[in-house]
């Protein structure tokens, strides 16, 4: 069903659907610890979508991070027209 939203904790999954829309993660600059494995605030950076304050960062730190934070990621495949979608977001698990 399009515009239909999905949360998963799956590394792999998370990774195919951001590359599929050129996404690379990152994280909100003023939230980072300076340490690297604590990154902060994570975000999808998408190319031309890009927030001023976001700072890309690798997937392994991405990760850590997510894991640590205990994350889930909800994102969502087609908009309810069909189109690809970049919806996503961090929930709490």
């Amino acid at each position: 069903m399009s515009g239909e939203s999905h949360t998963t904790t799956d590394h792999d999954t998370i990774r195919q659907w951001a590359e599929a829309r050129d996404g690379k993660p990152a994280r909100v600059s003023s939230t980072a610890s300076g340490d690297a494995e604590h990154a902060g605030v994570l975000r999808i950076n998408f190319p031309g979508y890009a927030e001023e304050n976001l700072e890309d960062i690798d997937w392994d730190t991405f990760f850590s991070t997510f894991e640590e934070q205990q994350l889930a990621f909800v994102y969502q495949d087609k908009t309810s027209d069909g189109s690809t979608s970049r919806f996503n977001k961090f929930t709490r698990r």
